[in-house]
């Protein structure tokens, strides 16, 4: 697997508690926007983030973001 499944065309807008996340930079998993593990014998590795405080976040669903975990309107473009 070279390239990362798109799992959406749009941001999952979800409001996150403070604590460490672990993104799915695979698009495997199914538990998105988050990792399971299932990235495991590829060259992926989940982006590991922090929210400091309770915050609403659109975090990336196509893989295609240039500032990963989050969104920045790469979807549009695909």
């Amino acid at each position: 697997m070279n390239e990362a499944n798109i799992v959406a065309k749009e941001p999952a807008v979800l409001e996150l508690e403070p604590g460490t996340y672990y993104w799915c930079a695979c698009g495997k998993s199914d538990n998105q926007p988050f990792c399971d593990g299932s990235h495991e014998g590829s060259e992926f590795t989940p982006k590991v983030f922090e929210i400091s405080e309770k915050k609403t976040v659109a975090l990336c669903q196509c893989k295609h973001s240039k500032n990963p975990p989050f969104c920045d309107g790469s979807h549009a473009e695909l």
